[in-house]
């Protein structure tokens, strides 16, 4: 380990893509869109939510969770990717990315905490329909949510005050578009025995464990929904699980493929393809999944227009 420590850099350089200029247009405005979008569909799914009392449901309550991480989640990433493109300053202050580091680990914490409390929430619904309303009150949720949210700020609190006594003395250029942990701990020169393990402990228990948890509620659900004896019945009860359902594969395939496969001289390049798929595509993503096809979604939206057309 070489014998140094953070104050030689006081800021970081985020190369972000090596694209041609034409490329680095179509990219802004491709991220700006997604940008936009992420945060209106997010903002239209929380209002509705808030102002609609049908949707004053465990579901959507957790759903409103979730729009908010992924606001936050698109705010603390893509607003500096689109300064690194107008403006060429590709500068980011330690101070700045350790706190980007902080609120991205956040979200992502609280996202599959959530994302777990939902395939609870739908296990309930199906599999004990008649212990509904008392598994899933009022105080149950709220319980659930908090401790999605505490988790994520606890552990990238953890995360983020390991990453700031990290010595950095070989280079401060980071090959990736935000302060990713993963591109800070290539960047490091402090060992990264003990640093390692910790993150696999972590990941383990913070990652894999609620995914586990998703799976065997789903495994549950099928079997339940395959002992109902009418086709109507079994398509009504799998369909209130479908948004649920593809956005645990949209949040899950990404990371597990970016996080859990060997590292390469020449996987930068595709692991930043695939962050701009976890980080803004699947954000974007999960209001039209909740959407479409959604009938209480829908006649919320039509409820909340005809109210705009009347005042």
């Amino acid at each position: 380990m070489n014998n140094c420590t953070n104050e030689i850099v006081k800021e970081f350089l985020i190369l972000a893509f090596h694209t041609s200029a034409t490329t680095q247009i179509a990219l802004f405005i491709g991220i700006l869109l997604m940008y936009l979008m992420t945060v209106i569909g997010n903002l239209i799914i929380i209002t509705l939510v808030c102002l609609v009392t049908q949707l004053h449901t465990p579901m959507y309550f957790f759903l409103c969770n979730l729009s908010t991480a992924d606001i936050t989640f698109v705010s603390v990433t893509l607003p500096k990717v689109l300064s690194i493109i107008a403006t060429k300053d590709h500068t980011i202050s330690f101070q700045g990315c350790i706190t980007q580091l902080y609120f991205f680990l956040l979200c992502g914490d609280a996202e599959i905490f959530i994302l777990t409390c939902m395939a609870f929430d739908r296990y309930v619904a199906i599999c004990k329909p008649l212990q509904y309303a008392m598994l899933m009150g009022k105080k149950v949720r709220l319980t659930m949510s908090a401790s999605s949210w505490l988790i994520g700020i606890f552990n990238s609190l953890l995360h983020s005050l390991i990453a700031s006594s990290l010595s950095f003395c070989d280079s401060n250029e980071i090959d990736h578009f935000f302060c990713d942990l993963k591109a800070l701990n290539m960047l490091s020169a402090s060992d990264s025995i003990y640093r390692d393990i910790l993150s696999s402990v972590i990941t383990v228990l913070l990652a894999c464990l609620p995914f586990l948890c998703i799976i065997i509620s789903y495994v549950y659900i099928i079997y339940t929904i395959l002992k109902i004896k009418y086709s109507k019945g079994r398509y009504k009860a799998f369909s209130s699980c479908t948004s649920h359902l593809v956005t645990v594969i949209l949040f899950y395939g990404p990371s597990i493929f970016l996080y859990m496969r060997p590292e390469m001289g020449d996987s930068r390049e595709e692991d930043k393809l695939l962050s701009v798929i976890y980080v803004a595509v699947v954000p974007m993503l999960n209001p039209l999944v909740y959407s479409l096809r959604n009938k209480e979604i829908l006649d919320a939206t039509a409820k909340v227009k005809r109210y705009l057309q009347n005042i």
